[in-house]
């Protein structure tokens, strides 16, 4: 099943870490960053989205990403990296996917180190993640789709 992973990371490449576990792992996974040319998903089959949380939500590039770019009717599945991950942080994905008749077949949210704001004051939180047991877990996630 031929699948791309559309990403956006940022601070400390949290998220790239995730999904270049995945990659390395499978062959048949191209890693798009968000912000780079390639727009045309049409000839995939199954369609990943992964971001970092930043104020609550996953980041606005990869919202206009899928917005823009998602074509109606594929298989996608969601990926979060936070200090503090939660189901919240999907929402804003899976209701873009659910307007263009997408099947969200799967989310996985990991740690991930973070010193935004006043955390940065205090050395930040979530220090050492993702660890390598949560990018096992992300390949063994992407297994089960």
């Amino acid at each position: 099943m031929k699948t791309a992973i559309v990403y956006f990371s940022k601070h400390h490449g949290n998220t790239k870490k995730v999904v270049d576990a995945i990659a390395a792992k499978h062959s048949d996974v191209q890693l798009i960053d968000c912000i780079g040319d390639v727009k045309d998903l049409s000839g995939y089959d199954r369609i990943g989205f992964a971001s970092g949380v930043y104020a609550e939500h996953v980041a606005k590039q990869i919202q206009s990403f899928a917005k823009e770019n998602l074509p109606e009717g594929k298989e996608v599945f969601l990926i979060v990296t936070a200090a503090m991950p939660n189901e919240h942080y999907f929402s804003d994905l899976t209701a873009i996917a659910e307007s263009k008749h997408c099947t969200v077949k799967g989310k996985f949210k990991a740690k991930g180190f973070n010193t935004w704001g006043p955390f940065k004051l205090i050395g930040g939180t979530a220090k050492g993640h993702p660890t390598q047991e949560e990018l096992d877990d992300a390949v063994k996630f992407y297994e089960s789709l």
